[in-house]
Formats: structure tokens, sequence, C-alpha cells
């Protein structure tokens, strides 16, 4: 059941840290000093920072916030079966850490930092507890794309819709042979998560304690990449 948005990618910061409100538009970034230390994981460094503040400022084209269209210029995104559901992750409120729902119309560099820390690779000195919490970060960012309506569960047309996306490319597939595979997937979900069912019973949908099961054993954390947010590719938009 995978969904990965691309493949490649340097280091990126880790979760959470200060924030500016998203969609500000004389917001500025706080980040700045030596090093920027996300809650719970290492200090980020203000070369690393520096770096994802350049594709920051070619993405927004030197502006102080990023909008959806912005993401218009990227080469690598144009084909990409799943390019709305990445696009709409980082405006996604859930993904920007905010108390209310729904969608920001623009993000700052801070928020833009929040979204790329959920690409960051493992840290060789992580513990336990750390590393349990970084595999949940990013599973929860991969559930809110399959969530499309926020509810909280991943319903089998949710399911359907993205794998039909997925599989939207291959010409040799036809709709209902990618339904199927849908169908398929969410029968084996609830054999996983809730087991024998009854014949009167519904499975209403996959909750996020079911998408960890789902995953366990699987190495998630080295899956998630995004080659599509290189510096070179950006400045060949322009």
């Amino acid at each position: 059941m995978a969904l990965c948005p691309g493949q490649g990618d340097t280091s990126l910061p880790g979760p959470g840290g200060h924030r500016g409100h998203a969609g500000n538009p004389q917001g500025t970034s706080r980040v700045s000093g030596e090093s920027w230390k996300p809650p719970g994981y290492s200090r980020v460094t203000s070369e690393q920072i520096e770096h994802l503040h350049r594709r920051f400022k070619q993405l927004s084209q030197d502006q102080l916030t990023i909008r959806k269209e912005n993401f218009d210029s990227i080469p690598d995104l144009e084909f990409n079966p799943i390019r709305g559901k990445i696009v709409h992750a980082f405006f996604d409120k859930r993904n920007l850490r905010q108390e209310s729902d729904g969608l920001a119309e623009e993000i700052n560099f801070e928020d833009f930092l929040t979204i790329m820390s959920y690409f960051r690779p493992i840290e060789m000195n992580m513990d336990e507890e750390q590393l349990d919490r970084f595999r949940k970060e990013k599973l929860k960012f991969l559930f809110h794309m399959y969530d499309s309506d926020h509810d909280g569960k991943i319903t089998l047309q949710e399911y359907r819709n993205v794998v039909e996306e997925l599989l939207s490319g291959n010409p040799h597939l036809e709709k209902e042979s990618a339904r199927s595979i849908a169908d398929g997937a969410m029968m084996e979900a609830a054999s996983i998560c809730v087991g024998q069912m009854g014949p009167d019973q519904v499975y209403e949908g996959i909750t996020f304690e079911d998408f960890l099961k789902m995953w366990q054993g699987i190495d998630i954390e080295t899956k998630m990449h995004v080659r599509f947010l290189n510096v070179d590719t950006i400045a060949h938009c322009y």
C-alpha cells in the first residue's frame, strides 16, 4: 500500500519547531542562528537550513510565501500521477501542525521546513522511542494523503481513488482492474485489522491505528523522498 511522493534527497530537518502563521505575507522565518533544534531531535545546522531556504526562494520566486501554483513549474511533478495529492500535502493544515482543519492558501518558510521534516532520513543516534515517533510521523503524513475528506478514516472509495490515480499512466490497465486491486487491498486490510468478519459486518475504513498495523515490518523510513525539490531542478524552471 506504499504511496511515495518521489525519490532521492539529502538531509532534512526534523518535525516540529517554531512556525509562523501560514499565509501571513508579512511573516518572515524565525529560524536562524547556528542551528535549529526541533523538539526531540538532534540539531539541524544553519548550512542545512540555508540549503532548504534556497529551494524555498527558487520555488516561491523570491516571495515570502509559496502558493499551489508555484508547484506548476516543477518538471518532475508534471507527469506524476499523484501530483495533486503531493501538492495538497504541502498545504494540509494537519501536516502543518495547526489546530484548525482544511487547507492553507499559502505557506511560509517555517511551514515549508515543517513539511520537509517528514522526509528527513534516520539519524544514527536515535533511540527506540525517537525511532517510533519518527516512523509514526511519516506514516501520519502518508495517511493524510489517502484520507482526503479529513474524517480520520481511509474509505474504500478514497483508496480506490488513490489506486486509480497511481495506475492511470498504465494504458493496458482498465479502470475496473484498478478498482479490483483497491477492493482486494481493502479486504486484506480488514482481515489484518479486524480479523474474521461476520456476514453482516461492514469494514467502514482504515483508521490510523489500522494503518500502523498494515505498515508493520515495512521500511517506510527510507521510502519517502522529495527528489522533485532538488535545487538544480527548480533553477532550470526559470
